[in-house]
């Protein structure tokens, strides 16, 4: 499962920018927090917009982020992908077949030891390191490991996120709608069109 060289993946923080997300050519995109009312309307309009959608599973209100919730997550509202800080979260999703996405905070080189031990238990498909503004630990766990890396937080300009793809992230997730359009290109429409 990869996201097809898409190098900005939009995470929609309200309604108003997903129904951006909707209408941008970006075919992945994160909604990052709602309520459990909203799960299955958010599911279907990515399915109507055939955008692939992952959903933060730490950030569903009303819903106990554990493996119960997310057999849930995973049987009834069928989401492209999980995110999750929780390893028994990410192990669950992966039994099911949802891509998965183990997010780590970097907050020093303790941190960093600590998330390798969590990434060889879950096996997650992809690693998101927040904040996504230090290449220096981007590098490193892109030398020290095969799980990808998307990165995230804190980015603010092009050049940060030019910054971070060059020291080895995939992509980086933003809620920066200014950075969505800046990298919104004809490679998110080839992939369209090559049905990715």
């Amino acid at each position: 499962m990869s996201f097809h060289g898409q190098q900005v993946i939009p995470v929609a923080k309200n309604k108003n920018q997903y129904n951006l997300f909707l209408e941008s050519s970006f075919q992945y995109g994160v909604y990052l927090d709602m309520d459990i009312a909203q799960l299955k309307p958010v599911s279907q309009l990515a399915k109507q917009h055939n955008k692939n959608i992952l959903l933060h599973a730490d950030m569903i209100q009303g819903l106990k982020n554990d493996e119960y919730s997310t057999e849930y997550l995973c049987q009834e509202i069928k989401p492209f992908g999980i995110i999750s800080t929780k390893p028994n979260v990410i192990l669950k999703a992966r039994q099911k077949g949802v891509l998965t996405v183990q997010r780590i905070f970097l907050l020093d080189s303790q941190a960093l030891q600590k998330s390798y031990s969590i990434l060889k238990h879950t096996k997650a498909d992809y690693v998101e390191i927040l904040p996504g503004i230090i290449p220096g630990f981007i590098r490193k766990m892109a030398e020290d490991h095969t799980i990808p890396i998307l990165t995230g937080g804190l980015v603010q300009t092009r050049d940060e996120v030019t910054c971070a793809l060059n020291a080895g992230a995939r992509a980086v997730t933003t809620s920066r709608v200014a950075l969505w359009k800046s990298f919104e290109s004809p490679v998110t429409s080839i992939t369209k069109a090559e049905g990715g």
